[in-house]
């Protein structure tokens, strides 16, 4: 009898198991225009993309529909991968009421917002970001709500806190100092063997990847400068220690010496980069690291502080003045020397959902509209070693697609006119 009735479950099982491998639902893209592989810079016309459990299954030939698929027509669009913005801040964004907000949200707080600005930056064709800085608890909860399906959003990578020198960019700076010790986070360190701590304990929370403040800030409420802030000796554990961990460090820099100092350490990326100078580029170019330029927050901190509605501080007001409007060269002049850049906008400096406004500037910097858009996809894929998952639509990568209407390879600012989103299959727009 035992025996009849274990039978009876395995068939069960088993049937169960083929009737929802029958039911399983394939989604047929019809794309009038397809850039699969921004790396080829092939436009295809009249093609199907079939989409299974939430991958790229198969790329056919003309407009195909299989019976019980479901079918997205975009006969009338151009559709291209998902995008990638390699530097967020989606727990919050910049505004007059800032400084009265950080002392006031709670990390749950903190979460919520960020699940708004999540589904922003979604529907605006990003389906990958990295958010670079925020309250761990905050952040890590809201990529795991985005994992689960509780929270529309792009998959997130997250580094959590910054790691930072006690005083510096990523301390907590001009407020009394109760409040300060209150609100500094455990990543604020100083000495190698306390950095080492800094990072392995950001590890522990659960970061995907490390971000550190290697130079002065221009949004830190301190008058201290844009130039280098870690001791060498310091750079080195945080880069050995991140790395022995299997993480990469990306540095948050704008003096030529930060930057310097930090890529002779190991490290892999460069983001903001302002006044990266010959040494600098040669650097990047020996070693590969990328240079996430973040265009968009430097001209939003130089509109801002010029503007009649400045709300910076003065310490901020000097710095947005004296960077802002040095990115755009810097980027001109890393580009055409042959340094590899991935797309990134420093999105909750300037508004998340905009984040399509840095193409115009990558492509004012002396980019074609291809390659703004290889930064965005194929380039920022390989920045966070994530080529065979995501950056392009070929078969096996991940169901993650945009569609617009016009032509982004003339004109790159259709990309800010986003019509369809699909992550990881599902349709969300």
């Amino acid at each position: 009898m035992m025996r009849k009735l274990m039978a009876g479950a395995c068939a069960l099982v088993v049937t169960s198991a083929l009737a929802g491998a029958a039911n399983a639902q394939a989604t047929f893209v019809q794309a009038g225009r397809l850039l699969a592989d921004p790396a080829t810079g092939k436009v295809e016309i009249a093609k199907t993309l079939v989409l299974e459990n939430g991958k790229v299954t198969r790329i056919l030939d003309g407009y195909v529909a299989e019976p019980g698929g479901k079918v997205v027509d975009l006969k009338d669009s151009f559709v291209l991968p998902g995008l990638i913005d390699s530097h967020v801040h989606l727990t919050g964004q910049q505004n007059p009421n800032g400084r009265l907000q950080a002392v006031t949200q709670s990390p749950s707080d903190s979460a919520m917002v960020g699940a708004g600005f999540a589904r922003k930056t979604l529907m605006a064709g990003f389906t990958t970001v990295a958010n670079l800085g925020a309250n761990s608890q905050a952040i890590f909860a809201l990529r795991e709500g985005v994992k689960r399906g509780d929270v529309a959003g792009p998959r997130i990578l997250a580094s959590g806190s910054s790691i930072s020198v006690h005083g510096g960019h990523g301390d907590i700076n001009g407020y009394s100092e109760d409040v300060m010790h209150a609100l500094r986070p455990e990543s604020v360190c100083s000495g190698a063997d306390d950095c080492r701590r800094a990072v392995r304990e950001q590890i522990w929370l659960g970061a995907d990847l490390i971000k550190i403040t290697a130079t002065g800030g221009v949004l830190s409420n301190t008058a201290a400068g844009l130039a280098k802030q870690f001791s060498d000796a310091e750079l080195a554990a945080i880069v050995e220690s991140a790395h022995s961990m299997g993480r990469k460090v990306t540095a948050h820099a704008h003096g030529g010496d930060g930057i310097n100092a930090f890529l002779k350490a190991g490290g892999d990326s460069i983001e903001h980069g302002t006044y990266l100078d010959n040494e600098g580029i040669a650097l990047m170019k020996k070693s590969g690291a990328y240079l996430v330029p973040t265009l968009m927050a430097g001209d939003f901190v130089y509109r801002i502080a010029s503007g009649p509605n400045n709300y910076f501080t003065p310490a901020q007001t000097a710095k947005a003045l004296e960077a802002g409007p040095k990115m755009l060269d810097m980027v001109r002049r890393a580009h055409a020397d042959g340094v590899k850049v991935a797309f990134g906008t420093d999105s909750g400096v300037s508004a998340h959902g905009d984040n399509a406004g840095e193409f115009a500037l990558l492509v004012k910097a002396g980019m074609t509209p291809l390659e703004a858009i290889q930064t965005a996809t194929v380039n920022a894929a390989d920045h966070f070693s994530l080529s065979n998952e995501i950056g392009s639509l070929t078969p096996g990568k991940a169901a993650d697609l945009i569609a617009v209407k016009g032509d982004p390879l003339k004109d790159v600012t259709e990309l800010q006119r986003v019509t369809s989103v699909i992550k990881g299959g599902v349709v969300y727009k």
